[in-house]
This record gives C-alpha cells, sequence and structure tokens, in this order.
C-alpha cells in the first residue's frame, strides 16, 4: 500500500516538471548597462521598455500597456530613451562650456582692468602670475561640444570672437559698456524662429546696433547666435558694475 502511495507520488512530480513553463528570456536592462544613478538625477525612475515582460511568442509587453510589441518596436523605445539622455547630456555639456568661457573672460577683464595699471610692478607681476596659474589650472579642464558649421559659419564665429576680444581688451569700462550694448542689441534686433524664418525687429525697439557686428553675427549658426548673446549679457551685468563703481 505504501509503495503505491509513493508511485502515485513519483508519477505527479514528473508530470508538473513536463509542464513547467521555460524560464523568461533576458529582459531589456540585460542588453544595455545600468545608467548611473549618481549622474541621472533627472531621469524618471521608471524606464519605459525596460522592465517590459516578454511572451512565449517572442513579443513583450510594455509596463504603460496591455498591447505586445515586436522586436523593432523594443529596440526603438530602448533608443528614444537613451537619445533623451543624450540630449540632456549635451545640454550639461553645453551649460559646463558656458561657465568655463565666463571664467576666462573673467580673466581677461581683471587683466585689462585699468586699477592694474595704478599698482607698482611688484604687485602687478604678482597679480599676472596669480592669473597665470589660475588660467592654467582652468586649461586641465577640456570640454568639446561640437556644432556642425560649414565654413563660412565658422569665419563668422571667428570674426565674432576677434570684436568680443578686442571690446574686452579696451581697459574703459565706459566704452566697453556702450560698445557691448551695440553688440547685444545687434543680437536682439534680429531673430530667428524654430522653422528657420529670421524676424528682424526695428532698430528703434532695440537701440543703435552695431551693422558690422550684425551682419556678421547672421553669418553664424542659431546655437552660436544664442551662446554669444548670453556670453554678451554676461559681460553686461559686468561692465554695468564696473561702471558704477567708478
Amino acid at each position: 500500500m505504501l509503495e503505491n502511495l509513493r508511485g502515485i507520488f513519483r508519477k505527479r512530480r514528473r508530470c508538473e516538471s513536463d509542464t513547467a513553463p521555460p524560464p523568461p528570456p533576458a529582459k531589456e536592462a540585460e542588453i544595455i548597462p545600468p545608467y548611473p544613478e549618481d549622474i541621472d538625477d533627472e531621469t524618471p525612475e521608471s524606464n519605459d521598455g525596460f522592465d517590459a515582460s516578454w511572451t512565449e511568442e517572442g513579443s513583450f509587453h510594455s509596463p504603460h500597456s496591455d498591447r505586445p510589441f515586436n522586436t523593432s518596436e523594443r529596440f526603438v523605445t530602448i533608443l528614444d530613451n537613451l537619445d533623451a539622455r543624450v540630449e540632456k547630456l549635451r545640454k550639461d555639456a553645453l551649460n559646463l562650456q558656458e561657465k568655463k568661457d565666463y571664467l576666462l573672460m573673467s580673466m581677461d577683464l581683471i587683466k585689462s582692468n585699468e586699477m592694474m595699471q595704478n599698482m607698482s610692478e611688484a604687485e602687478r607681476e604678482e597679480i599676472i602670475l596669480y592669473i597665470q596659474r589660475v588660467s592654467s589650472r582652468l586649461a586641465t579642464v577640456e570640454l568639446n561640444v561640437r556644432t556642425v558649421r560649414d565654413n563660412s559659419q565658422e569665419d563668422s564665429l571667428s570674426q565674432i570672437n576677434v570684436l568680443i576680444d578686442s571690446m574686452i581688451k579696451m581697459g574703459d569700462p565706459v566704452i566697453g559698456r556702450q560698445r557691448c550694448q551695440l553688440y547685444l542689441n545687434a543680437c536682439c534686433s534680429s531673430s530667428m524662429d524654430p522653422s528657420g524664418h529670421m524676424d528682424t525687429v526695428h532698430e528703434a525697439d532695440v537701440g543703435p546696433i552695431d551693422k558690422k557686428f550684425e551682419s556678421v553675427l547672421l553669418g553664424c549658426t542659431l546655437d552660436d547666435q544664442k551662446n554669444i548673446k548670453k556670453r554678451l549679457q554676461a559681460l553686461m551685468a559686468y561692465l554695468n558694475k564696473q561702471t558704477v563703481s567708478h
């Protein structure tokens, strides 16, 4: 009797093991490494497509939908997520580049400040050496977010940088502020909408502009135009403080 019961239990175990479903295939999280949490502060906790579960037919279900996705849609979902992260990385890098440019500009303004001329030669040399040490440390930070430009746009950006650098090295904050305002007005006199059409603002609405600067500015890419305007705004804020202190 006991032997018969054992035989029945053995048969039942074999039947259960034969009908057990196969283990699910790997999820999306195994396709790419997990995103580092310490640099992903603004990324939502739920990663669309990464927690999806597979069906026996080889498709998978999104956690936000009951409809199964095929393999192509699976990868599109993952790539959409990566594309958003790449765009955020570019924006973060551009912000860091702007901060670095601001630090470089600040040191150039210090070197050209007229108060430097009132110092003794020893004091001036000491300050210059200090600036060089800080500049050397800043030079160890390399940031490069490449903006696609043709030869004409590269030339226009180079001319803009020469004009701004010449203005910074004037040494007179009053004249520098006047020139900076002309450049900034040129940035505001023409704006481009997302479709690429140029909207021109009448000169009377923005004040006098530097025509040469405006002509060169319009030859730059839209991203460069935005960055140039931000740089001039930061420079104007500094020059305003310098002018008030005088």
